[in-house]
C-alpha cells in the first residue's frame, strides 16, 4: 500500500498537470516532444497527455525488479482509466488528472489504451521475442495505439490513416529496439528477434557478449531494412491520407534520422553515437511540418 502511496501521489510542485506531463515527455521522450510542439494548438495538450501516459506505463518493467510490482502498477494505470471514462474522476496523479481533462474534450477510444496497458503487461515477462511478427503484434498495441489516439484527437477517422499509422507505430518501435541495444546487452536481454537471428546464424550470447560478428551485422542489416520498408510504406501513403493528420506523422522524421545514422555507422548498433541526439533534428522536423511532409 505504501508504495502504491507514493506511485499515485508525486511530490508536491507548483506544475499543474500539463506542465507536469509536457516536463516529463521532454525528459524521457525527447523526440516525440519535439514533434508536440510543433502540433497544433488546439490539440498539443492531449498529445502530450498521452505521451506522457506512453512515458509512465513504458518505463515499468525496468523500474521494477519483481514482476507482481509491475502488475501492481499496471493495474493503478487501468483502474484510472477505467474511471476515466466512467465518471471523470482520476486518480490525483498529474498525467491521470491531465488526461482526464483533455478526455472531456476529444472523443479517445478507451480499447487504445487497454490494448497498450495489455501489451505492457505481456512485456513484463523475461523472454526475448522469437519472431518478427510478435514484435510487429507488439508494436501495434503501444506505438500503434498511440498514433491512433492522436488521429483521434485530430478528428481524423480514415482507413488510410489508420494504415499509415500502423506501418509508422511498427517502424518506431524497431528503431527504439536498435537504439537501445546497449543497455539491453547490458541487461543481458536481446533486442533483435530470434528468427532474424538465426536465419543469418548470429547467436544471442554474441549480442549479450557485444560481439559485432558478421552474422550480428547482418541480422542488424535485416532488422532495420524491416523498420525501413515499414516506414516507407508510411511515407507512401502521405498523398491519400487527410491533411490535417500530417503532425501526426512526423515521428516518421525522427525514425527516418536514425536509420541514415545505423546505416553510416554500417549497422553498428553497439556505437555509443547512435544513443545522441541529432542536433539538427529540431530544424528537420520545423522544415518537414512547414512543408506538410513527413
Amino acid at each position: 500500500m505504501r508504495l502504491l502511496s507514493r506511485y499515485c501521489f508525486p511530490s508536491k510542485s507548483n506544475a499543474t498537470p500539463m506542465s507536469y506531463c509536457v516536463e516529463l515527455v521532454r525528459k524521457h521522450d525527447y523526440e516525440h516532444y519535439l514533434c508536440g510542439l510543433l502540433t497544433p494548438g488546439g490539440v498539443r495538450d492531449t498529445v502530450f497527455a498521452l505521451r506522457a501516459f506512453n512515458v509512465e506505463t513504458s518505463q515499468i518493467r525496468d523500474s521494477v525488479t519483481e514482476k507482481h510490482i509491475g502488475k501492481m502498477r499496471l493495474q493503478f494505470w487501468r483502474d484510472t482509466i477505467d474511471s476515466i471514462f466512467k465518471n471523470g474522476s482520476p486518480p490525483e496523479h498529474p498525467v491521470a488528472m491531465a488526461l482526464a481533462h483533455v478526455t472531456k474534450h476529444r472523443k479517445l477510444s478507451k480499447l487504445w489504451f487497454t490494448r497498450l496497458l495489455n501489451a505492457r503487461e505481456h512485456n513484463l515477462e523475461d523472454h526475448p521475442f522469437h519472431y518478427t511478427r510478435e514484435i510487429e503484434e507488439y508494436a501495434e498495441n503501444t506505438n500503434g495505439a498511440l498514433l491512433y489516439l492522436t488521429l483521434e484527437c485530430f478528428g481524423v477517422q480514415d482507413v488510410t490513416a489508420d494504415h499509415a499509422a500502423s506501418h509508422l507505430g511498427k517502424a518506431e518501435t524497431i528503431v527504439t529496439l536498435l537504439r537501445a541495444a546497449s543497455y539491453y546487452r547490458s541487461c543481458r536481454r536481446v533486442c533483435i528477434p530470434m528468427d532474424v537471428l538465426m536465419r543469418h546464424g548470429a547467436s544471442q550470447e554474441d549480442f549479450v557478449r557485444g560481439e559485432l560478428t558478421p552474422a550480428l551485422k547482418e541480422a542488424t542489416f535485416d532488422f532495420a531494412s524491416l523498420a525501413n520498408t515499414h516506414l516507407l510504406k508510411a511515407q507512401s501513403l502521405r498523398g491519400q491520407i487527410p491533411s490535417n493528420s500530417i503532425p501526426a506523422f512526423l515521428p516518421a522524421v525522427a525514425c527516418e534520422s536514425f536509420l541514415a545514422r545505423i546505416r553510416k555507422l554500417d549497422f553498428n548498433l553497439f556505437d555509443p553515437r547512435l544513443t545522441t541526439r541529432n542536433s539538427l533534428l529540431p530544424l528537420t522536423l520545423l522544415r518537414k511540418s512547414w512543408m506538410r511532409k513527413f
